[in-house]
Formats: structure tokens, sequence, C-alpha cells
């Protein structure tokens, strides 16, 4: 099989990796709990080989771009934390409920954004050079919203060393192997054979990643079914709001259609693999967060699946901007 063919047929792999996830979690529970120790090293390694193909030095541009980066700041951290409290006040005053429903949605994700974007033909080297102000902003802000949004005493079983743990393994290991990878590749041609080979990875390592997630917590969704009902539509409600909200803004920010697609990438997807392990932590009372956060991560995958198509497709076509665009510049 050609490359080229595992990246036509990857959505039909994941769709499979999803459905053998639940299949095995719930035939066999405890093996696939044991599978919960494996998410982040499966993880990681995805990460590496998404970044091992990503041009590094075409990356100052990237932090060069201030609109973006003013987008990108504006929709994570002002527009989608006034989404989420409309959507919370649907759901139950239960606080592990609503803890692990704040600790995802108030998160944007860090890690396989880039991968999606990628998919979705927006700009994936904008949304990995953003990574590290995504994170640091979002440590600063989370406790500030935990104790805007819940009680004071609910709030504060959050803590930020699991944050710097995950972005330790899951984005400056990875990130630092695959440029020391393709300096290699520069130098020697063994480098520059295994480049080609990291390039086969990024696709099975991601069904990897869906398949351990899915097994490893779809026992305790079942556990929590009668809640699991409740937080699905709000999830649902906002993967179909965020990315018409991005969109006007990407439009009064002037924004390239790659640059919007990846705005609107950010916007959807939240960080619910990088604070599973953080939810995973928190005393036994609390259980259900993780559960509504791995609840999280099957509704968001289902809408990556339609956003990859239907971004570039529908909502953020490539004439659609140049119009634009060129209205902008008539005005000006």
């Amino acid at each position: 099989m050609r490359r080229e063919q595992l990246e036509e047929n990857q959505i039909e792999l994941y769709a499979v990796a999803l459905a053998a996830g639940v299949g095995l979690g719930l035939w066999h529970p405890n093996f696939g709990a044991s599978l919960e120790y494996l998410i982040s090293p499966v993880l990681a390694v995805l990460l590496y080989s998404m970044f091992t193909q990503i041009p590094f030095l075409q990356l100052r541009a990237a932090f060069a771009n201030k609109r973006f980066t003013a987008a990108l700041l504006i929709v994570n951290f002002i527009i989608v934390p006034i989404v989420v409290w409309f959507l919370s006040l649907l759901l139950p005053e239960h606080p592990p409920l609503l803890l692990g429903v704040y600790l995802v949605l108030l998160t944007p994700c860090i890690d396989y954004v880039v991968v999606f974007t990628h998919l979705g033909r927006g700009n994936a080297r904008l949304v990995l050079a953003s990574t590290p102000l995504l994170l640091l902003t979002q440590m600063l802000l989370l406790p500030v919203y935990l104790w805007l949004f819940m009680e004071e005493q609910d709030a504060q079983v959050m803590s930020a060393e699991p944050f710097l743990e995950a972005f330790l393994v899951l984005i400056v290991l990875p990130l630092g192997l695959a440029l020391s990878t393709e300096f290699w590749a520069k130098r020697r041609r063994s480098g520059a054979i295994w480049l080609e080979v990291t390039a086969w990875l990024p696709v099975p390592f991601m069904a990897m990643t869906l398949l351990f997630v899915v097994a490893s917590q779809i026992d305790r969704i079942d556990e929590y079914l009668p809640v699991v009902a409740q937080v699905v539509p709000v999830y649902m409600a906002f993967m179909a709001i965020m990315p018409f909200l991005a969109r006007l803004t990407a439009y009064a920010f002037r924004l390239d259609t790659q640059a919007g697609r990846a705005l609107i990438f950010s916007a959807g997807t939240r960080n619910s693999l990088v604070v599973l392990p953080l939810a995973l932590a928190l005393p036994d009372g609390w259980i259900l967060a993780s559960v509504v956060i791995v609840t999280q991560t099957l509704v968001e995958l289902v809408g990556e699946l339609i956003y990859i198509r239907w971004v570039p497709a529908m909502l953020l076509q490539e004439s659609k901007s140049l119009e634009i665009s060129k209205t902008f510049s008539k005005k000006k």
C-alpha cells in the first residue's frame, strides 16, 4: 500500500478504531482499562511523527502573524468562555460534572488539533507555533474561569502540575526529537530515510490513540450513562456553534483561507486527551469529571471527522475567502 492510499482511507480507519475501542472496552473491561497507561506514550509518538513532517524553518513566519495570534486568543479565551457559560446553564448543578465540562471546554487543544487542521486544509504551522502560547494562557486563565464559574472549594481541587507534565511529554519532547530528526535528515542519508519512514506513522498512531482512549474509558461511560446523556447535547452544541463564531472572527481579522481554517479548528477542538490524566488524578468522589471528559473526546472525534470535510468544502471555501479579501481591498 502506498502512503497516499493510507491517508486517503484514514477516516474509515479511524471509524474502525473507534468501533474496536468500544467493543474491546465493553467485552473485556479490565484489559481495556489497562490500556489507559499507553495513551500518553502513543500520543507522544503520534505528535513526533506529525511534527517531523512540518518544515520548522518556516515557523518564524507563523509567530509573526499577529492578526492570527490576536484572533486565536480572542476566540479561545473570550468567546469560548462566554459560550461555555451559557451552555453550562443547561446542565444540573453537580460539581464533578460541571468541573469536567469546564475543564475540557475551556482549554484549547495543543496536540491533535495540528493533525486535524492539516487534514482540514488549514495552516498547521500556525497552530503548531501557537501551542506554547495556548498552553501558558490556559494555565493562567483556567483557575480564574473555575473560580468564576464554580464554588471556590470545588475549583481548588485542580493543580497546574499535570499541565506542565503533559506539555513536556506531549509537546516539548516530540518537538525536540522532530527537530533533531530534521537536522539529521539534512546531514545524513540515513536521517533522510528515517524522515521518510516517519511520514507513515501519523495515521496508524492516530488510530491507536483513539482505540486506547475509547477502550480504556468506555466502561465508565456505560456506568454513568444517564449523566453522559445530559452532556452530549451540550458538546454537540459547542461544536456546532464555535465554527461559525470562529469564521466571523477570521473575517473580522482578515485572515487568509488557511489561517481562517486553523482558527476554526482551534476554536472547536478542546484539550481532552491532555487534561484526561489530570481528571484521572482527582479524588475518588470526582471520578465523574473524567467520564465527562472522555465523553467529550468521543463527541469531538466524530465532529472532527465532519470538520475535516465540511470546513474546507463548505464553511470556508477558497473562492469565498478570496471574494471577501477582494471586497476588503476595494473598500481600502
